[in-house]
């Protein structure tokens, strides 16, 4: 046991008491059902990883292989016993990194050799930008930050520079600063597989010359070489390939080159970030106000597009060729509104693109319609323009319509982000995710999941928070209160479909490092494949707002059953080095 002393103003000290981690009752009673002698061996811990933890294949030989590996790490326990765990130790053990709430190590076990289209991608948007879409630098630090992380998807905006002779990445018409094509391309050849071997999808915005849509084909051919998957048709493709056969692959998808678009076009028009031309009718319309309404509406291929074609300049034409073979994934351009475009032929496969509120508003009259166009086809969903702040969406709104790239501002922090991370946690964070059976299959009618319907509960989730260590560790004493130790409280709950969302509180416990709160809570979901179990830890402040303790969010769909250490991260979604919950699990 240890002291801390807190000044309160020049009059007076407080001092507290900092006590080591005292082992709860409910552990106590399990170690006493599954031990001997006061001494836990092989047999006693097999026996408990099976029943309590729900391991139930797991061998004898395995159980030893964990209990070792413990041992390994903990060298400086002083373990006078090799074969076998005392109550210290098991405590200890549960506390441990091994004992985590996913597969440790993290490990790829989703089918992988199905379509792209069968995928959750992790996306990027704007991935070079460094704060805000306005007047933030450009970067290649995000873009490597991002790879690191296990993002697959990096959108890059290019734009002439002021000599028209080279590509500049950066978001156009605002104050962002650039930073070169090459560059770019250089930091995601560098870091594309460091965190996963699955392939890497280069999302570009082109806003270009043919001569340097040229010059971008030759960028991009020379730094990626053999690793580039190239275009070989001219024809749309009937399937995506799979990301099993496309490993440590890169993967360009925009649209196809056109005659550069002349600047002069009328200001009624705009194309923004997803390829799709607006045309105002007055200022107090919004953005595509009424295109879900309109039934007039068509789809238009890139080949066919409004550009004016010039058959008599055969350098743009071998120009325009070099760059079209660059594109694996052909973005298509969207000439109107949902309704369209959701018709398309459906024995090839497309990518589009729209942003958060149009989803949102074809929603409720087209939500399956969406869920069966995502079956097939690649959909991306990036922010609304008014997010200049970075801000990012609720991820969700894609997710229950199959759409696999939701595309996030990764250089922001804040809730919704921690939904994309706690996403891309499953599947041992290789950036792919497969998505349920029930947004891919479809009925005896040919009828498919519709995100409005209502569903019967599938399983309920009991969820005990025991308590709560390592602030102490990785803190000052007076980061969260300058007077006392701090105040914690643990927010839980689920994120997923509305009706499985919801979240809950402990009590407050007080003046205390580290905090046992021994509560339950309970969360019945209808679509526990898509739910993620959110956990934010908080210190209580009377007079003030609270401060942010940690947080975590973790895929339902993976979560393991039986007493766990859950970890917790920072605000920007790093792991802290040894906070961490104790957290008893059970699915019913």
């Amino acid at each position: 046991m240890s002291k801390q002393s807190y000044r309160v103003c020049c009059c007076f000290t407080r001092k507290f008491n900092v006590k080591e981690a005292e082992v709860p009752a409910d552990i106590k009673a399990l170690f006493e059902n599954y031990s001997g002698n006061g001494l836990m061996n092989i047999e006693h811990f097999h026996k408990f990883l099976m029943e309590v933890q729900g391991d139930d294949k797991l061998t004898r030989e395995e159980a030893e292989t964990v209990m070792k590996s413990f041992k390994n790490e903990h060298k400086n326990l002083n373990i006078l016993q090799p074969k076998s765990l005392s109550i210290k130790e098991f405590f200890r053990y549960l506390l441990s990194e091994i004992n985590a709430p996913l597969s440790h190590p993290p490990k790829v076990h989703h089918d992988m050799a199905a379509p792209l289209s069968h995928y959750f991608i992790y996306t990027g948007h704007n991935s070079y930008l460094t704060g805000n879409q306005i007047s933030s630098d450009s970067s290649v630090v995000p873009i490597i930050e991002a790879l690191k992380k296990g993002v697959r998807v990096i959108e890059l905006d290019m734009w002439p520079n002021s000599d028209k002779d080279d590509i500049h990445i950066m978001h156009g018409g605002t104050l962002t600063s650039p930073v070169k094509l090459i560059d770019c391309l250089r930091a995601i050849r560098e870091n594309a597989f460091v965190a996963s071997e699955y392939p890497v999808i280069i999302t570009l915005e082109d806003h270009l010359t043919p001569a340097l849509q040229a010059k971008v084909a030759e960028m991009v051919s020379e730094t990626f070489g053999e690793t580039l998957i190239c275009s070989t048709s001219e024809s749309s493709l009937q399937e995506f390939q799979c990301p099993e056969s496309l490993k440590g692959r890169v993967i360009i998808s925009t649209k196809a080159p056109k005659e550069y678009l002349d600047q002069t076009k009328s200001s009624n028009e705009q194309v923004d970030d997803g390829g799709v031309k607006v045309v105002k009718k007055s200022s107090e319309e919004p953005v595509w106000g009424k295109e879900i309404a309109d039934l007039a509406v068509k789809f238009v291929h890139e080949d066919e597009g409004e550009y004016k074609d010039d058959d008599d300049d055969d350098l743009e034409q071998d120009a325009a060729l070099k760059y079209k073979q660059l594109i694996a994934i052909r973005a298509e351009k969207m000439k109107g509104g949902i309704k369209a475009w959701l018709g398309v032929d459906l024995k090839k496969a497309h990518r589009v693109s729209l942003n958060e509120e149009n989803l949102e508003k074809a929603a409720p009259t087209h939500g399956t319609e969406i869920v069966r166009f995502n079956q097939r086809n690649l959909m991306r969903v990036y922010p609304k323009a008014m997010r200049i702040d970075s801000s990012n969406y609720n991820p969700f709104k894609g997710w229950i319509h199959g759409a696999q790239m939701v595309a996030f501002n990764m250089q922001s922090h804040g809730r919704s982000l921690w939904l994309m991370q706690g996403m891309f946690r499953a599947n041992g964070g290789c950036g792919y995710v497969k998505k349920p059976d029930f947004l891919l299959k479809k009925g005896p009618n040919n009828e498919v999941f519709d995100p409005k319907g209502s569903l019967p509960v599938k399983t309920t989730l009991k969820i005990k928070i025991y308590m709560g260590v390592g602030w102490n560790l990785d803190f000052k004493s007076t980061h969260f209160d300058a007077y006392s130790p701090p105040d914690f409280y643990v927010k839980i709950g689920i994120a997923g479909i509305p009706t499985d969302s919801s979240m809950k509180k402990t009590e407050i416990i007080a003046d205390n490092w580290m905090p046992v709160w021994n509560q339950e809570f309970e969360f019945p979901m209808s679509v526990p494949e898509l739910a993620l179990l959110r956990i934010e830890v908080h210190e209580f402040d009377v007079s003030e707002k609270d401060d942010f303790g940690g947080q975590t969010c973790l895929p339902i769909s993976e979560l393991k059953s039986g007493i766990r250490a859950v970890p917790l991260h920072d605000y920007k979604g790093d792991k802290y080095k040894s906070v961490k919950l104790l957290v008893r699990f059970c699915f019913t």
